[in-house]
């Protein structure tokens, strides 16, 4: 297995950091777990953005992980240069989810683009 595809791996668990903040930090924590996501609604600060990032990163990971599935059946591209972009791709995510929570809104914008931009990536190595 390519260190792509553990990236992969991490991409689809990473979600989880952000919901461990936001279940974790609110203003009473998660005491019922009858109705979850009620309860995320009615999140504010730290919480709320940590909310916000969990479901972001849900969004992007299918695109990344199809980006790394597209340029392993291409086989254009140098398995090194997969290999590197995905793990630039996960740390780009790490850095988002902090921003997210820091409330550096502009950094974290630019750090989307970058990880978006690294997606594409995928797909022009590969031509």
């Amino acid at each position: 297995m390519t260190v792509a595809f553990w990236c992969v791996l991490i991409a689809i668990f990473l979600p989880y950091l952000g919901t461990a903040v936001a279940k974790g930090t609110g203003r009473y924590g998660l005491r019922d777990n009858h109705d979850p996501r009620d309860f995320l609604d009615g999140l504010e600060g730290v919480a709320r953005r940590a909310n916000a990032a969990q479901l972001n990163s849900f969004e992007v990971t299918p695109a990344f992980a199809a980006a790394v599935l597209v340029a392993h059946v291409a086989g254009n591209a140098q398995l090194v240069t997969i290999n590197v972009l995905a793990v630039l791709f996960i740390t780009s995510r790490l850095l988002y989810i902090i921003c997210y929570l820091a409330d550096w809104a502009v950094l974290r914008s630019l750090v989307w683009f970058v990880g978006m931009g690294l997606i594409a990536s995928f797909f022009f190595v590969s031509v």
